[in-house]
């Protein structure tokens, strides 16, 4: 893909801006992890239960008038694609979702109620985005891509400058540390461009790390063969962007990789410690501070990204 411009921290701060004037800030809880406190970041209240909706916005609001009357093709399990409803709804602009066949019923119903048309596909034989990029040439539309777009990481990062601000007025200070979940990196690079003075730790499912260890090789890592199911779909990205890739590494960014099990325990205490439906890949990041793989320390901020589960499967992790 051939990138007009790269993201940017002024990009950041414009996102935010343009945010702020539809929505109010998510909230901020602290709660004390081994004699600390912690602060989280709880995007999964956004209205569609997502930090995606930032990067849909900004992105969206940036087309102009011809752009915007021949619409846009996006490709995503569920919270992109909401995201990406949702802003097109509010601007009138019409919206095509590839979305995997088996994506959760929760997230396909929203973004259908959301007035998008989707086109389903097959996650193991077909390309998502080699059908949306056919799609969005034979209609003339807008591709937007759920990670691999300047706008899409400068809006995600709009979520560090509200954190930023809660925190110094809890007299938490700045943040020391962002742990943040990573699918392919999107919303870690606009972290990573909005909190300069932070250090970045990126949490993915075991199995799916390709961030992880594209940090540590210095070059862009696939995801391997076979990789073993995880109930995080939203956090599936077989391959990370140069683009994403590009802003982590200049921010020597690391990784960590949790369980299953790992990551069920911190949709549990989720719901028991900050009274919050996180969904499995909205919970990474949580799950390795709880671990002990990402340790406590002042100035802690932790993303809890999303919260659209699958009812069934939510009983039956914090069960």
């Amino acid at each position: 893909m051939t990138f007009l411009r790269q993201p940017t921290r002024a990009g950041v701060r414009d996102a935010a801006e343009k945010i702020a004037r539809i929505l109010p800030p998510t909230p901020l809880y602290v709660r004390e992890i081994n004699g600390l406190d912690v602060a989280f970041k709880a995007e999964s209240l956004q209205p569609i239960g997502a930090f995606k909706i930032r990067g849909a916005w900004h992105r969206l609001t940036a087309l102009d008038e011809d752009a915007r009357r021949r619409g846009v093709v996006a490709f995503s399990s569920g919270n992109h694609a909401q995201g990406i409803a949702w802003a097109a709804r509010r601007l009138g602009i019409a919206a095509t979702i590839v979305m995997p066949a088996d994506a959760p019923h929760a997230k396909l119903a929203a973004t259908l109620a959301l007035g998008a048309e989707v086109v389903r596909y097959d996650r193991v034989t077909e390309s998502r985005e080699g059908i949306a990029a056919r799609l969005a040439e034979a209609r003339g539309a807008t591709l937007v891509p759920s990670f691999d777009d300047p706008w899409i990481i400068e809006g995600q990062g709009s979520a560090g400058i509200e954190a930023a601000a809660q925190m110094a007025a809890l007299g938490l200070g700045v943040p020391a540390r962002v742990v943040v979940p990573c699918g392919g990196g999107g919303l870690a690079a606009g972290l990573a461009l909005a909190l300069k003075d932070s250090a970045v730790t990126v949490v993915e499912p075991e199995g799916w790390d390709d961030m992880r260890r594209s940090l540590e090789a210095s070059w862009i890592e696939p995801v391997g063969p076979n990789p073993p199911p995880t109930a995080c779909d939203a956090l599936q990205t077989q391959r990370v962007s140069p683009l994403t890739f590009d802003v982590l590494s200049r921010r020597d960014a690391t990784g960590v990789a949790v369980s299953e099990a790992e990551t069920a325990a911190a949709q549990r205490w989720a719901a028991e410690n900050l009274r919050l439906v996180i969904e499995p890949g909205g919970a990474v990041a949580l799950a390795a501070v709880l671990a002990g793989k990402v340790a406590a320390e002042p100035g802690l901020l932790v993303i809890l990204s999303g919260g659209n589960v699958d009812i069934d499967a939510y009983a039956r992790a914090i069960g």
